[in-house]
């Protein structure tokens, strides 16, 4: 299974192409990526096996909650099966870029099993200093 780590800024060409890191491409067995909205703010890339899960837990919310199914179309409607190109670079649809605020600047973020995709100032905003929140979590994992 592929796995995620570190941060990096790349640019999104005029056409809304983002080039995956290099790091990231070498730690990805995949060849195939689903990118999807799962949150307001961000996109997440998940390398096509670690997709499958992900869609059967979908599919099972579906069966044991059926009020859940406006949510799961939400998340599947704009959902997208991307290739990079030889460049390693990923076209990410115009509705997608809106939705996530991306404009010009991206953070591509490995978040271990998937990659996230972040306008900066918004990830800077989410993510910034939350003190005793981060140290009592910190405390439990790595203790």
């Amino acid at each position: 299974m592929s796995s995620f780590l570190g941060s990096y800024r790349h640019q999104l060409d005029g056409k809304g192409r983002l080039s995956l890191p290099a790091d990231f491409r070498r730690g990805s067995d995949a060849d195939v990526f689903v990118l999807v909205q799962v949150q307001d703010d961000a996109l997440t890339l998940f390398p096509e096996d670690a997709w499958g899960p992900v869609q059967e837990e979908l599919r099972e919310l579906q069966q044991r909650n059926p009020e859940a199914r406006h949510y799961v179309l939400s998340i599947t409607a704009s959902a997208r099966r991307v290739v990079p190109d030889s460049q390693g670079r990923i076209l990410i649809p115009e509705q997608l870029r809106d939705a996530a605020g991306l404009d010009g600047e991206a953070l591509v973020v490995g978040a271990l099993n998937k990659i996230e995709i972040w306008d900066p100032e918004r990830f800077q905003q989410r993510t910034g200093d939350r003190g005793e929140e981060v140290a009592e979590l910190a405390q439990r994992i790595f203790a």
